[in-house]
């Protein structure tokens, strides 16, 4: 998206925010829920775009993402990927990442997958795995108008 879009474009990722700031393993209640939160909102209220992404468990992250939804005074969209275990496995291994498919395993996978984790009260775009990523990008570009929108260079 920020390739398409360019500056101006906040990604609040939740990987980046548990693993390498917190160092947090993904569990109810963790501090890395409040962090993207708060890392979103500071983007929002400083002017930027925000895409918040990651595999956010609808129990662990709903109330989150629904307050962060009702707060937000533009355009909100929401959008889930869905692609079937056996898919998500095959993908994984296109990886280029050496180490992280050494350390990722297909086990961590299983215990990673859950199947159309949707939000409450259809929140969510949902997005078929047949989807190629630049048709992904250009619809979310087009339904959030991010595609109408030029961008700052900040």
């Amino acid at each position: 998206m920020r390739e398409r879009f360019g500056r101006n474009l906040a990604i609040v990722g939740q990987d980046n925010l548990r693993r390498i700031v917190l160092r947090e393993h993904d569990r109810p209640g963790g501090a890395n829920i409040g962090l993207i939160d708060l890392t979103a909102r500071y983007a929002l209220d400083n002017g930027f775009h925000v895409v918040v992404e990651g595999i956010l468990y609808a129990d662990r992250y709903g109330t989150m993402l629904q307050d962060l939804v009702r707060a937000h005074r533009g355009v909100t969209r929401c959008y889930y990927l869905h692609v079937p275990y056996t898919q998500t496995v095959l993908r994984h291994a296109t990886k280029p990442d050496a180490e992280y498919l050494a350390h990722v395993t297909e086990d961590h996978l299983r215990d990673w997958y859950r199947e159309k984790d949707l939000l409450p009260d259809a929140m969510e775009t949902v997005i078929d795995a047949a989807s190629s990523l630049d048709e992904t990008v250009r619809q979310i570009l087009r339904e959030t108008g991010l595609d109408r929108v030029l961008p700052i260079d900040r």
